[in-house]
């Protein structure tokens, strides 16, 4: 693989990232999308690094499969659609609120234990249909709920305390900080509050791209790739049907891909290879033509990286440009 490094767009500016996606708007470049990207090869080397990969930074909700691998360790019984939706950021579709109710009913909790913020469904279409059918932001609603739900069952199964399940010190939480260290091979640089209100670990970009290669690569049976081939096989629970990660799931076989706020992107190949990268300013918009061509570099073609790779401008309701990676 090689990289044009040597252009204005990719070049190497101690302390200011390069330029991942540009917006061309009538022929005319019109902004930039700054951030950093790394690629690691199928026996886990470094291949591609554009700016700083070692430095640490929130994955987000790209830390989601590690805290599903966490409430497995923790003895909690998960598999299928369940699993896939305990390490989603569900779009906020039907079966997503549905499966997330039964799964509190399941574990006899009600919804009124989630500590999520009440919220719309993620997904903009969605969120349309909800507000018109009258309903109002939910707890259940919000794109965690999954991951809360998992984690408030764990709690019950090891009589831990529910109230307290998003505290840092709770076991259930040390337990996602073991699982994240472990499988990044790094050390928790720090620890915030995610959107959700759940602990959030901060590792390189290095050590996320790491990690998911450590879930496909798992044993069968282990947390790690009982999470990975949970997300795999039902890739719509993780997302959702208008969304990136179910597209790349379903058409690349082996693929884990997962998502997160602000910009973050993951994704581990069956045969080791990963990518993770993060736009700085937390540009949803850039992620798909980053994605994309990171992808393409690894020499993967299907129609989603296609999908993906080119997000259109509109100019009075016509196509009049695109946001583009630049490298």
């Amino acid at each position: 693989m090689t990289s044009s490094t040597d252009s204005p767009a990719t070049a190497v500016v101690p302390g200011i990232s390069p330029v991942l996606a540009e917006v061309v708007r009538s022929g005319f470049v019109e902004g930039r999308h700054r951030g950093s990207l790394v690629v690691l090869a199928a026996d886990g080397s470094v291949e591609l690094a554009l700016g700083d990969v070692t430095a640490p930074v929130y994955p987000r909700s790209a830390n989601k499969p590690m805290q599903a691998a966490a409430v497995l360790r923790a003895g909690l019984e998960l598999s299928g659609e369940r699993l896939a939706l305990a390490a989603a950021s569900h779009s906020g579709e039907p079966f997503h609120l549905e499966l997330a109710r039964t799964m509190l009913t399941e574990f006899g909790l009600s919804e009124d234990v989630l500590q999520t913020p009440p919220d719309l469904p993620l997904d903009p279409v969605e969120a349309e249909a909800y507000l018109a059918a009258g309903h109002v932001r939910d707890r259940v609603t919000m794109n965690c709920s999954g991951k809360h739900a998992a984690m408030i069952a764990a709690c019950a199964v090891n009589g831990w305390d529910t109230a307290s399940y998003l505290a840092a010190d709770h076991p259930l939480q040390r337990l996602a900080l073991q699982v994240v260290e472990e499988t990044s091979g790094e050390r928790v640089a720090h620890v915030g509050t995610d959107g959700c209100g759940a602990p959030l670990m901060a590792i390189s970009l290095t050590g996320l791209a790491r990690a998911f290669r450590t879930f496909v690569l798992a044993e069968p049976g282990t947390p790690e790739r009982r999470v990975a081939d949970a997300m795999r096989a039902h890739p719509e629970y993780v997302a959702g049907t208008r969304r990136a990660d179910t597209w790349l799931m379903r058409e690349v076989p082996g693929a884990l891909s997962k998502m997160g706020a602000e910009a973050v992107q993951a994704v581990a190949l069956p045969d080791g290879r990963a990518l993770a990268f993060k736009i700085d300013d937390g540009a949803l918009r850039a992620t798909g033509p980053v994605l994309g061509r990171a992808l393409s570099l690894l020499g993967v073609s299907v129609p989603a990286v296609a999908r993906m790779s080119s997000v259109p401008l509109l100019g009075g309701a016509v196509r009049v440009g695109e946001i583009r990676a630049a490298f």
